[in-house]
C-alpha cells in the first residue's frame, strides 16, 4: 500500500498508489487499498499522482482513488501502459490525464520541480524520483537495486544520483526492503545459467512461472526456448495481459512462430514446449495451482516435467505456495524453487545492504527517511545511515501517518494524519466494514446455525417441529441428541414468550438466538452464528 503525499504550501503531489493483498484473518476481502481520508481532505490541492513503477504495491490502488481524487498521472511509458488497463477495467480511462515521465527530462508541477531517475528493479522502466521544492531536494528512491548487467543494457543512472548529491540533498527516503541481506543482490542475467541448463536437460514439458509484471525474466525465457527448439506458450490472465502490452510496445520480443495459444499445447510433443505461467505465490485461480490439481483446461503435468518457481516467497504466502509444490510433486514433476543453490532460478529486484550504503553515499542527504519494510528492516536501514555519517538526529524512523516538516533547515515530526487500511470485494467493488469481517471470521471459526420456525399469525404456535440446519458446525445429522436438545430449547423459549414478544419477530429471534448460542456452549464449547428464520403462517 506504498503511498506518501509530499506538501508545499497549499500545493500536494501524491507518489505511488498501491494495494496489498490479503491473508486468511480476511475472508472474503481480495485487495486492501490505502484509507484516503487524508486526500479527501486536501483533495483541491493535489497537483498530481507520480507513479515510480508499475508493480502492483505502486499502482494498484489508482481506479478506487481516481474515482473521488480528479489529478493527473505521471508515470513512465510502461507504467502508465499499466495503469491504463486496470482503469480500463473500471471504465475511466477517459476521465484521467496520463502524462509520461523520461529521465533527464523535468517537469514542473506546481512548485515542485520533478526529474525521473532511471534505477534497475524486477520490472522495466522503474525508477527514483528527484523532487526540488522551495526548501530543499527531496529524493524518493522508489524500489531498486544496481544491476550492473541488466537485461535491456540500461544501468542505474548513478551519475544524475552522484549530481544531486553534490549540489545538496534535504532528504532521501530509500527502500530498505533487503538491507538484512549482506552483499550485493546478483544480477538478472544471474538465473540464465540455470534455466538454460533445465530446458536443456528437460526430457518432458518446462513450466516456469514468474510474476507477470517480470519482462526480463520472460524476455529470458523466450530467447532460451528459441534456443533450444521449444514453442513458447503463456497461461493467465495477466500474464497473457502483460504479454500483450509489452508485444506491442516492442519491450518483449518474441521470434515470428514461437508463440503458441494455449488451445495448442495438446498437439504439441511435451518435450518441444515451455509454458510460462502465472501463480508462482499460489493464488487458489492462477494457472500454477490449477495445473497442479490437474484442473486446468488446456496444460497439465506429467512424470518427468520440469517446473520452476522464479519468483520470490512474499512473506504470509507460504502455505500457499508449499502445498501447491506439495501437488506438484504428487504430479511426478521435478520442482526448482529459491532454495539457495548456485546459480539461483530467481534474484531479486532489491538491492542488498551494500547497494543502500552505496544510494546512501551517492546521495548524501543531510535528513534520512527509510521506508519499504517491516519495522526491522527500516531501523536496520536507519542504522546504516548512521554509520555512513548522516547525524542520529537527522535519522527518522516513520510510521504510517506520521508527518515530518522542513523548513530547510531543520526538521521533526510536526502531526499526524488519518490512515488505515479499506478492504475490498472486487466481485462487487464494495468496501469490507470491520463489522462484516468480524462476522465472517466469526462464521470460519466456529460455523452457523440456522433455525426455521413456522408460527402461525393466529395461535402464535408452532405448526411443526422447529427445523435446524447447520454448516461449519457440527455435523447435524451425527449429533442427533444436540439437535433434540437445541429444538427442546427453542419451545421452551417460546413456551415462556407472552403473546406480543411471539408476534414480534425481531424480539423472539433475538430470544432464540441468545439461548442457542448459550445451548451450543454449553453443550460443545463453540459459539456459532445463529440466525434464526421465523416463517409466518
Amino acid at each position: 500500500m506504498n503511498m506518501m503525499v509530499f506538501e508545499y504550501g497549499d500545493d500536494a503531489v501524491v507518489v505511488d498508489c498501491g494495494v496489498m493483498f490479503p491473508d486468511s484473518e480476511l475472508p472474503g476481502v481480495d485487495i486492501i487499498i490505502p484509507d484516503i481520508t487524508y486526500l479527501r481532505q486536501i483533495r483541491d490541492r493535489i497537483r498530481a499522482i507520480l507513479l515510480t513503477h508499475g508493480h502492483e504495491d505502486h499502482i494498484g490502488a489508482l481506479p478506487y482513488v481516481l474515482d473521488e481524487i480528479d489529478a493527473p498521472v505521471y508515470g513512465t511509458s510502461f507504467t502508465l501502459a499499466l495503469a491504463k488497463a486496470k482503469l480500463v477495467e473500471h471504465v475511466m480511462e477517459d476521465s484521467v490525464q496520463m502524462r509520461e515521465m523520461k529521465p533527464g527530462e523535468p517537469f514542473d508541477v506546481g512548485p515542485f520541480h520533478v526529474e525521473f531517475i532511471h534505477l534497475t528493479h524486477s520490472i522495466i522502466e522503474s525508477g527514483a524520483l528527484a523532487i526540488t521544492t522551495p526548501v530543499g531536494t527531496i529524493i524518493h528512491t522508489g524500489d531498486f537495486k544496481f544491476d550492473p548487467t541488466p537485461m535491456d543494457g540500461r544501468q542505474s543512472d548513478l551519475h544524475t544520483l552522484a549530481d544531486y548529491g553534490r549540489k545538496g540533498v534535504l532528504a532521501l527516503f530509500s527502500d530498505s526492503t533487503n538491507v538484512e541481506r549482506p552483499g550485493i543482490t546478483p544480477s538478472e542475467r544471474a538465473v540464465r545459467e540455470r534455466l538454460s541448463e533445465i530446458i536443456s536437460v528437460a526430457q518432458g514439458r518446462v513450466l516456469i512461472t514468474c510474476f507477470s509484471t517480470s519482462v526480463h525474466r520472460l524476455q529470458l525465457v523466450a530467447d532460451l526456448a528459441y534456443e533450444r527448439g521449444r514453442r513458447l506458450c503463456f497461461l493467465g490472465r495477466s500474464m497473457l495481459q502483460i504479454a500483450d502490452i509489452t508485444q506491442q510496445m516492442g519491450k518483449l520480443n518474441i521470434p515470428p512462430g514461437l508463440l503458441v495459444e494455449q488451445q495448442e499445447l495438446r498437439s504439441l510433443p511435451r518435450s518441444k514446449v515451455v509454458i510460462v505461467s502465472t501463480g508462482s505465490q499460489g493464488e487458489p485461480m492462477a494457472a500454477l495451482p490449477r495445473i497442479a490439481v490437474d484442473r486446468h483446461r488446456w496444460a497439465s503435468l506429467e512424470p518427468g516435467d520440469e517446473v520452476v518457481i522464479s519468483a520470490r516467497v512474499i512473506p504470509g504466502n507460504e502455505k500457499s505456495i508449499f502445498r501447491m509444490i506439495d501437488h506438484l510433486y504428487r504430479r511426478g514433476a521435478h520442482i526448482h524453487y529459491e532454495d539457495g543453490s548456485q546459480p539461483p532460478v530467481h534474484v531479486s529486484g532489491h538491492g542488498s545492504a551494500e547497494e543502500i550504503n552505496l544510494m546512501l553515499n551517492l546521495v548524501r542527504p543531510r535528513f534520512f527517511v527509510p521506508l519499504h519494510g517491516e519495522y526491522r528492516q527500516l531501523f536496520c536501514h536507519a542504522e546504516a545511515a548512521k554509520r555512513v555519517g548522516i547525524s542520529p538526529e537527522n535519522v527518522f524512523l516513520m510510521e504510517s501517518g506520521d508527518v515530518l516538516e522542513f523548513n530547510g533547515e531543520t526538521a521533526k515530526k510536526a502531526d499526524r494524519v488519518p490512515v488505515g487500511r479499506v478492504c475490498i470485494d472486487v466481485g462487487t467493488l464494495d468496501e469490507v466494514g470491520d463489522i462484516i469481517l468480524k462476522e465472517r471470521r466469526h462464521i470460519s471459526e466456529d460455523g452457523i446455525v440456522i433455525p426455521i420456525l413456522a408460527i402461525n399469525e393466529h395461535t402464535g404456535q408452532l405448526e411443526v417441529p422447529p427445523e435446524i440446519v447447520s454448516r461449519g458446525f457440527v455435523p447435524m445429522d451425527e449429533a442427533r441428541d444436540l439437535v433434540q436438545s437445541a429444538r427442546q430449547v427453542i419451545l421452551k423459549t417460546i413456551e415462556v414468550s407472552n403473546t406480543e414478544e411471539i408476534a414480534d419477530w425481531g424480539v423472539i429471534k433475538e430470544k432464540i438466538r441468545t439461548a442457542l448460542r448459550r445451548h451450543f456452549d454449553q453443550e460443545t464449547g463453540k459459539r456459532p452464528m445463529v440466525l434464526p428464520v421465523v416463517l409466518e403462517v
